[in-house]
């Protein structure tokens, strides 16, 4: 037994040991591998089992994020703000997930949390304006801000003959192309399409110098700036126009009144008393006019006078009428409407216009009479009033006959002269005889909706209500809130009338301003367009402060119709759009005034298309004001200065973080 006891001891500590020594080794073991594996050595791949990245399989297999790449230990061990890594996941079969939500649609910038959101949609876009974005442009980066901006390259010159370029009744190719001329539709808007409109800045003439400041441009004005001696050839015996050295000068004579305007006018003042030049006749319209005399001398009498003739033989007089000071546009009675509302002029003036009145059903007269407001005059001098000849005579009957079924009244007839007024109301029209030609116009026909729309053969109805009929006198009227208001697409007429006083409040201090601050006074303004004119404050004040200058309040079609407003009140206007060009000559205007235009008009037009336009009806040394929001007005500052302006934006009167600007423009006198 002792043998035994004493060998199983010896056999039970080498077992003790041999357990021991195999531990050891493998704690070695496992402490080299990991060690081995801890430097890189050799890289283990793991594999992951996911079902959640395809959701047309239930498993999918994929390596290890970490494969290929190798680790620091010890910074790993001492990095704090180490994120744990995520766990493996383990192959399983979860239910498949839901659908994702569904997207939300930016419209606003504010996110469905009521937080601020920059990723919003602010409308449709233009597919044109996207095209045509960056013509000619390029992208900079602003001095150090790393803010790109659009850089307007500088616009070159146009061709020499292009010195008297009117797009719209310049377009040749589209003249050409018309079916028939007979009616003087070649004289009419056919404006350049799209992408071929006016790309560069139209010269001076050689020799251009600044105009003659009114009232003395009355009566002369510079040869060089209107280089054209045909009109004084063929009208040199009837007193219109003379050349005398470097200047053209206008003794005041006509075709019917070469004595001269004002012994005419004085005529027409004895004939009919009750037309009272200044007070009851405010606003006349001179048809054919020459190089408009007739509205030159009335503007002494507290008359303005809108001046029209087409670009027709006799090209350039309306050119000469804005080269003396006169208001005057390039316009032709032939298958459109007038740009002008309906009631607008309380006398309508021709006096050898060469405008067959009776053709057509009367469809000339007829765009006269709703041009003319109720109990207006129109004058008529011509030869069928005077001459007694088979052929003119029976003009005269057929004139007779017409205004007769047009209920016009013929007042006087004196000499070469012929007076007619238009009835006040409807009365006699309903009380004509059935079937009488022509016939009223439908009930559903607005009288002042211009904006190419069609002469059309019928009278025009007048309000039953009266408006535009009821009118106070001159100078009352500027300040007086118009019946006319009502017809404004306004909530109440209560806010059309405080619209109204508010608008002419505003611009009267406004212009007080301009006035004290930059010295309007001193500037040789004289010709002043509008082209956003509201109700016509801007003119109001213009006049309240006693500039001496007319202005032209232009109504875009964009907005609401107020144009029988702006008449209402004395004062002139037109419709346009200011996507196409202007009906003026080049160097015709001396102001430009331009409220919340662009950030309007943005949205269907280029902002350098309407800036080019400007530039072209500019004269050189005139000025701009654009007022308008702050959005605007860096690409409005490129684009002036590529035209060559002299550009500098000023704060309102709100302070230097209003949300409206002015830019103030100059255009140089450039001597060609």
């Amino acid at each position: 037994m002792k043998g035994l006891s004493s060998g199983g001891g010896d056999v039970f500590k080498s077992t003790t040991l041999i357990k021991f020594l195999a531990f050891t080794l493998l704690a070695i073991a496992f402490f080299y591998f990991g060690k081995h594996w801890s430097d890189g050595s050799q890289q283990q791949q793991l594999i992951f089992f996911n079902s959640r990245q395809n959701p047309t399989t239930s498993q999918f297999v994929s390596i290890s994020p970490n494969f290929n790449k190798t680790f620091d230990l010890s910074s790993i061990i001492n990095d704090t703000n180490l994120i744990p890594p995520p766990a493996v996941e383990v192959a399983s079969s979860p239910p498949p997930p839901p659908p994702p939500p569904p997207v939300v649609e930016r419209t606003g910038i504010v996110n469905e949390n009521g937080v601020m959101n920059d990723e919003f949609k602010v409308g449709d876009f233009d597919p044109e304006v996207v095209e045509n974005w960056g013509v000619g442009n390029e992208t900079v980066d602003d001095e150090g801000g790393g803010v790109q901006r659009f850089k307007v390259k500088k616009f070159g010159l146009c061709p020499a003959s292009m010195r008297e370029y009117i797009p719209c009744l310049d377009n040749v190719e589209a003249i050409r192309k018309l079916k028939s001329t007979e009616r003087g539709e070649k004289f009419e808007r056919h404006c350049p399409e799209k992408g071929k409109g006016l790309n560069c800045l139209v010269p001076p003439p050689r020799g251009y110098r600044a105009p003659i400041p009114w009232p003395r441009s009355r009566d002369e004005v510079w040869f060089s700036n209107v280089p054209h001696a045909r009109l004084a050839e063929d009208k040199g015996g009837q007193n219109w126009i003379t050349i005398d050295k470097d200047k053209f000068k206008f003794p005041g004579g006509g075709t019917q009144f070469i004595h001269g305007a004002n012994q005419y006018l004085d005529q027409i003042e004895k004939m009919l008393p009750e037309i009272a030049f200044g007070r009851h006749v405010r606003v006349a319209l001179d048809i054919g006019c020459g190089v408009a005399s007739f509205g030159a001398y009335l503007l002494s009498r507290n008359v303005l006078t809108l001046s029209i003739a087409p670009k027709d033989v006799h090209e350039n007089q309306i050119q000469f009428a804005l080269e003396r000071g006169v208001p005057a546009m390039v316009a032709a009675i032939a298958t459109h409407r007038l740009l002008y509302p309906s009631q607008a002029f309380e006398l309508i003036h021709c006096s050898r216009c060469r405008i067959n009145w009776t053709r057509d059903d009367g469809i000339l007269l007829l765009e006269v009479n709703r041009l003319l407001r109720a109990g207006g005059y129109f004058v008529w001098a011509a030869q069928p009033v005077y001459k007694h000849e088979a052929v003119l005579e029976g003009q005269w009957e057929e004139m007779v006959n017409l205004t007769t079924r047009l209920c016009w009244n013929l007042v006087k007839k004196e000499g070469y002269i012929a007076i007619w007024q238009k009835p006040l109301n409807n009365s006699c029209y309903l009380s004509r005889e059935e079937g009488t030609q022509p016939p009223l116009c439908d009930q559903h026909d607005d009288p002042d909706n211009v904006w190419y729309v069609d002469l059309k053969a019928c009278i025009a109805r007048l309000p039953e209500e009266g408006y535009g009929k009821n009118i106070t006198t001159w100078p009352s009227r500027l300040q007086y809130p118009p019946d006319r208001l009502k017809s404004i697409q306004v909530d109440s007429f209560v806010s059309r009338k405080e619209l109204f006083v508010a608008e002419s409040k505003f611009w009267k201090e406004i212009i007080e301003s301009y006035v004290r601050a930059w010295h309007w006074k001193k500037f040789k303004l004289r010709n002043v367009m509008d082209m956003r004119a509201g109700y016509g404050g801007f003119a109001a004040a213009l006049i309240e402060n006693q500039l001496d200058c007319w202005v032209l309040n232009v109504v875009p079609v964009s907005g609401q119709n107020t144009l029988p407003v702006i008449f209402d009140r004395g004062l002139l206007g037109v419709m346009h759009d200011w996507c196409e060009p202007f009906d003026t000559y080049p160097r015709t205007y001396d102001l430009l005034h331009a409220n919340s235009l662009f950030s309007i008009e943005q949205k269907r037009c280029n902002m350098s298309t309407i800036m080019l336009e400007m530039d072209r009806i500019l004269r050189p040394g005139g000025r701009v004001y654009i007022r308008d929001s702050v959005a605007v007005m860096d690409e409005l500052q490129d684009i002036g200065k590529a035209m060559g302006w002299h550009v500098t934006l000023r704060d309102t009167s709100e302070g230097p973080h209003a949300s409206y600007k002015i830019l103030t423009c100059d255009k140089h006198l450039l001597r060609a």
